[in-house]
């Protein structure tokens, strides 16, 4: 399992990009820098920002004085959402850590203290705007001086009693207590001049301190419109002030909409305007081509393998992102380049490195992926998760058969995926047949006419994938794959009868004969060949035909309808020669439909001498 949040370590190969950021901040030289990551949901904007930290603070680290140059704040607006105003949460955030840094260096404690105490007449405002506003055009207040008020005008009405006369003492109380610890004596101090006091407190500290203020914002995109217009605010507040950079990842188009949202009716070049007045340098993600999904792919599976240890995944991951840097000279990044940085990879991952050889183009083109690197790393967890639940419950399937379904399952037509489902539930085997004829078309490289629902580009490519589907049984696939679609069962379409004489029978195989009259009672006859389906299942697994349990529970089937007698006499007849011990041979022989079982085994050269030699003396009995 591989976590879902950002990470220092690069495997997008972003570190190029976090390294040019890094150097315009330090070449700044104390002068004010924004620089706004943009992209979409996804696509790395959270690592950048990590690793755009580690590379600043890879280049505090050579600085001999122990006194550094940078001080981080990171200010993830989305958690103060609906909890606090979010121009007093970021100015209290920098001014908590700058409080931090001056009692460490013993030095300028008061200035810094000042600035924390500024924070109240931001809340105050706050306050003020959400309860006076409203009463100044007229409207109902909100907060607890709402609840006053609501009072207030139901006793001019006469409906309260004196309970509720009560109840608005208490909410006067209340709100006097909560806005007397936030408001200040009356002060000649405008609003104008508390905003030019801040901003030259927090200048006055920061040279004192000699330390550039980097802010990095991130998750605005996830927020309210409102919470995301109050954070842009709350920057403005603080931006374009000597030792600061800001860098602040965000979706741009998020936040375009959100500034249109809060400011109706401006149109869309004042939004641009807006947004793009706020940020100096504008960086977007890049979005993942091929040969960076694969090594995505690949990179991720070397950090999950237990196999190798930690040095080893470190030199394997530069090694890479080294060959990324090349790949516009044709340079690939496969399991063959992987292979060559060391030999005696464990074949585990080896395999999981052709995983990532096969599924990185798929992972890149669909619509519904599109190299997104979230949604690669979801996609293959889902697979772990499967995986897991197909071994705990001894579902025993593939994982590259899996793989195939559940890419499927995500990237195609969810109608066509239905029809997928359909093919295996009603099909007596699992198998997928009617996928045979594409298969064999695509690989010879024919032209392929898809049916309706087909007709995405992504099914070509799907078809091309290894494992081929059409002779496959993909009923395990397709159970552990549920969620999307249900496997109607062939013990679904049993009676409740039926259904319990077939679990008993899966259970003690060797005890069907005990069954057998109440087999025969089951007034739907065609349930018999819903049981003779599983039970052939089962038995495709059994690797000795001599006298197994479950050859027990197929013959007494057999013996109830001559149809499902045939069903077995063929199954018998496909089995690997190897696999025929000479005691089966009393156990059927008595059968009508075994002789021509047995012209099939003799027939074949490789027989034991000792099942050709009981097939005689039977054959020699019945003349």
């Amino acid at each position: 399992m591989w976590l879902d949040n950002e990470t220092g370590v690069d495997y997008l190969n972003f570190g190029s990009i976090a390294l040019t950021v890094a150097e315009i901040i330090e070449q700044a030289n104390n002068q004010p820098v924004s620089i706004g990551v943009s992209g979409a949901w996804g696509v790395g904007k959270s690592s950048m920002i990590k690793l755009i930290e580690e590379e600043l603070k890879q280049k505090d680290s050579l600085i001999d004085d122990e006194k550094k140059k940078y001080l981080f704040v990171n200010f993830n607006a989305w958690l103060y959402q609906g909890y606090d105003d979010a121009r007093a949460a970021l100015i209290e955030v920098v001014a908590t850590e700058l409080m931090k840094e001056a009692k460490s260096r013993e030095s300028v404690v008061d200035k810094a203290g000042s600035l924390l105490k500024r924070v109240d007449w931001f809340r105050t405002t706050k306050l003020v705007a959400t309860v006076g506003a409203p009463m100044l055009f007229g409207l109902p207040p909100i907060g607890l001086l709402g609840e006053a008020w609501d009072m207030f005008t139901k006793v001019k009405s006469g409906s309260v009693d004196q309970e509720a006369l009560n109840k608005v003492g208490g909410a006067v109380n209340t709100a006097t207590e909560s806005t007397s610890s936030l408001l200040k004596p009356k002060t000649d101090t405008t609003p104008p001049k508390q905003i030019e006091e801040l901003r030259q407190n927090l200048v006055e500290v920061l040279q004192d301190l000699k330390i550039t203020l980097i802010v990095l914002i991130d998750d605005l995109d996830r927020c309210l419109p409102e919470t995301t217009v109050s954070t842009l605010e709350a920057i403005r507040l603080l931006l374009f002030l000597e030792n600061t950079a800001f860098v602040i990842a965000a979706d741009d188009q998020m936040i375009k909409h959100a500034v249109k949202k809060h400011f109706n009716g401006v149109d869309d070049d004042l939004v641009i305007n807006y947004f793009d007045k706020l940020i100096q340098v504008p960086i977007r993600v890049p979005p993942l081509g091929t040969q960076e999904v694969r090594a995505y792919m690949m990179m991720l599976f070397i950090q999950g393998s237990s196999s190798i240890s930690y040095a080893e995944k470190e030199n394997l991951r530069l090694k890479i992102a080294e060959q990324l840097t090349k790949s516009w000279q044709g340079k690939r990044v496969d399991s063959k380049f992987v292979k060559g940085l060391n030999p005696n990879l464990p074949s585990d991952l080896v395999s999981r490195l052709h995983v990532a050889d096969q599924l990185a183009s798929v992972m890149t083109t669909s619509n519904r992926i599109a190299g997104n690197p979230r949604l690669i790393k979801r996609f293959l967890n889902a697979l772990s998760i499967r995986m897991a639940m197909s071994k705990a419950q001894g579902v025993g399937v593939e994982e590259v058969e899996l793989i195939k379904i559940m890419l499927f399952e995500r990237c195609g037509n969810p109608k066509a995926y239905a029809e997928l489902v359909k093919m295996v539930s009603e099909s007596d085997d699992g198998k997928p047949s009617r996928l045979g004829d594409w298969e064999t078309k695509i690989s010879k490289g024919e032209i392929f006419e898809p049916e309706a629902n087909w007709e995405d580009p992504f099914v070509v490519d799907w078809l091309r994938l290894d494992p081929k589907l059409a002779d496959r049984d993909l009923r395990g696939s397709i159970y552990l794959s549920r969620e999307h679609a249900p496997l109607i069962t062939a013990e679904d379409r049993l009676s409740s009868e039926a259904a319990e004489l077939l679990e008993s029978i899966l259970e003690h195989p060797d005890m069907a004969e005990s069954a057998k009259e109440e087999l025969r009672a089951l007034p739907n006859k065609s349930e018999l060949s819903v049981m003779m389906e599983r039970l052939l299942g089962v038995a495709t697994k059994v690797g000795d035909w001599g006298t197994p349990d479950i050859l027990t529970a197929l013959l007494v089937i057999a013996e109830l309808d001559a149809s499902q007698a045939a069903r077995l006499s063929i199954f018998l007849q496909d089995r690997p020669i190897h696999q025929i011990k000479a005691n089966i041979v009393p156990k059927i022989s008595d059968r009508n439909w075994a002789k021509e079982v047995f012209e099939i085994w003799i027939a074949d050269d490789a027989l034991a001498a000792p099942v050709k030699s009981a097939i005689s003396i039977k054959s020699r009995k019945k003349q």
